[in-house]
């Protein structure tokens, strides 16, 4: 099962319609102008045909369209790939303004015609009388063969990405040789100039540091001075003063408990002075003037001042400047070995090649056993003695999908010289041989749900019976929907939806209804004979239904 509901609102000639389907074969039948193509529009413009206002009702302000399909797993990478919620049920719908303007969602998410497209190649494919669509696309008949003959075509393409990579990489060095050599002796001048510099990663930060403490040296010596005389004064130093109080206070600690927590506060307070004064210490025994230094720094940052405004930079940012243009050396210089560039793409192309040849190999095996089973089922459809032939010739270029060129070639009768089948001139005969490829190749298909619009138009007879057959058929496996104007072809169905114009004071309107057992057998005996049914073709759309009834119990 794959497409499980239609809904339309103010589209064309529909006011409102909900419509659920079923799996299996279901036709869809009506009087001329009754609109039996309307849903086929329909599906076509929600998954992604162009739009105009023409579409929308006439005195309403906008068509509205929707279809949920069941979700095939194959569909799920394609919406993760676009950000879309991937579950069991897919819903798309589709709006168009009396100005012809669309908007569109997958799953509530907004999105664009080309997004609805990729999916409706994947859910839907439609056969039209005068439109062939996926089996008159080049690469859609490569990729059936391919299917056909249980072919991937990944490893080719990837082989074929690779070898068109390494032509450019190599083509491009080509070009560049001159242009190259300038830019390699420019890096090399200015990686030289930096380099006798030698700036370290966060070098720039110390030697400020450093310059800034060396340059307020005496300041420095003399506050430390300063704070240690402060500290060590023999009669007025804090040290000496701690150490009075720390000292009184123990005296009187046996009379006053309290005194006994403050004198040890004192004592901390003592002990940290006391290793501040050391620290002191031990700073001016190593801090000294050093003019020399102070020089070697002030030359060493006007070099960093003048390299970092000579190349726009902050003077923090010359490491990591000097490292690019290293890495861009070496890239140059790898760019510019032709001979390992010229093995690179040797290699792959000769990879593309047996890849080529291995692929060319199989789909020439496989397309006569597809051409004579794609001619058994023409035998069957008003086609005797025609001739389906698959032609894989030479690519005069190679391409991604191998050095192939795959056609489908065509002869209606007898005699005839196969033709491409996109430029068979009869129609009909163009249906038949696309419900023929349909049939033999249903199981090979991804998308879940085949469309025929009238694809027995010029068939009667024995042939439109077997044309009802082979739908029959093929609805076992796929869920097929056809628009046909043929009772032999409505008698096979597993489901008849009728299509009806209805006229009233507020215009005319198109309605889809489900019918089965008397109004079935009223509508088969319309198609039969006309408008007013007899006991004649009444009693003639009962036996076929019943012999399409019988042969659907017999194929289980």
């Amino acid at each position: 099962m794959a497409l499980r509901r239609i809904t339309l609102r103010d589209f064309v000639i529909v006011q409102a319609l909900d419509l659920e389907l079923s799996p299996g074969f279901t036709v869809l039948t009506g009087e001329t102008g009754a609109g039996k193509s309307i849903l086929i529009d329909a599906l076509q413009l929600i998954l992604g045909a162009r739009a105009d206002a023409g579409v929308v009702r006439e005195g309403a302000s906008r068509a509205d369209l929707s279809a949920e399909f069941d979700c095939p797993a194959h569909i799920h990478p394609l919406l993760d790939e676009a950000g879309f919620e991937a579950n069991d049920q897919l819903l798309l719908r589709r709006t168009v303004d009396a100005q012809g303007k669309s908007r569109a969602w997958v799953n509530g998410a907004p999105a664009t015609a080309t997004q609805l497209r990729a999916l409706g190649d994947l859910l839907l494919d439609i056969h039209g009388q005068h439109a062939w669509q996926s089996l008159t696309r080049p690469d859609s008949v490569r990729e059936l063969l391919d299917a056909y003959a249980g072919l991937r075509a990944t490893d080719i393409a990837q082989a074929w990405a690779q070898w068109r990579a390494d032509q450019k990489a190599l083509q491009q060095a080509r070009q560049d040789q001159a242009t190259l050599q300038q830019e390699r002796e420019r890096l090399q001048w200015q990686i030289g100039e930096v380099d006798k510099l030698a700036p370290g990663e966060g070098e720039w930060d110390e030697l400020e540091a450093q310059h800034k403490r060396l340059s307020h040296a005496q300041a420095l010596l003399d506050g430390a001075q300063g704070a240690l005389s402060a500290l060590q004064d023999d009669d007025a130093g804090a040290l000496a003063g701690l150490a009075r109080a720390h000292a009184l206070l123990q005296e009187q600690e046996h009379i006053e408990p309290e005194f006994a927590s403050l004198a040890d506060v004192l004592s901390s307070s003592l002990a940290q002075a006391s290793d501040a004064a050391h620290s002191i210490q031990q700073y001016l025994r190593h801090a000294e003037i050093d003019p020399q230094r102070l020089s070697e720094l002030d030359a060493r940052i006007a070099l960093w001042m003048t390299l970092a405004r000579r190349y726009r930079r902050t003077p923090a940012e010359l490491p990591s400047l000097l490292q690019g243009w290293t890495d861009e050396l070496r890239r140059l210089d790898a760019a510019a070995d032709l001979a390992q560039l010229e093995a690179a793409e040797a290699a792959s192309a000769k990879a593309y090649h047996a890849a080529a040849r291995t692929l060319s190999q199989a789909r020439a095996k496989a397309a006569p056993k597809l051409s004579a089973a794609i001619t058994q089922a023409m035998q069957g459809l008003g086609m005797e003695g025609g001739r389906f032939e698959v032609s894989v010739s030479k690519l005069a270029e190679p391409a991604s999908h191998g050095m192939d060129d795959v056609a489908f070639l065509v002869a209606g009768h007898p005699g005839m010289t196969p033709k491409p089948v996109g430029k068979v001139a009869s129609g009909g005969e163009l249906s038949r041989i696309a419900l023929a490829i349909s049939v033999t190749t249903s199981e090979l298909g991804a998308a879940p749900t085949l469309i025929f619009d009238e694809v027995d138009s010029g068939v009667g007879g024995a042939v439109a019976e077997t044309v009802g057959r082979l739908m029959q058929q093929l609805g076992n496996d796929r869920q097929v929907l056809a628009v046909t104007h043929l009772p032999q072809v409505a008698a096979c169905a597993h489901h008849h939806l009728q299509v009806a114009k209805r006229r009233s004071a507020e215009g005319t309107t198109s309605t889809v209804l489900a019918v089965e057992g008397a109004p079935r057998v009223a509508e088969i005996a319309r198609m039969l004979g006309g408008e007013k049914s007899t006991e004649t073709t009444l009693a003639h759309a009962r036996e076929m239904l019943g012999l399409a009834e019988a042969a659907t119990q017999g194929g289980r």
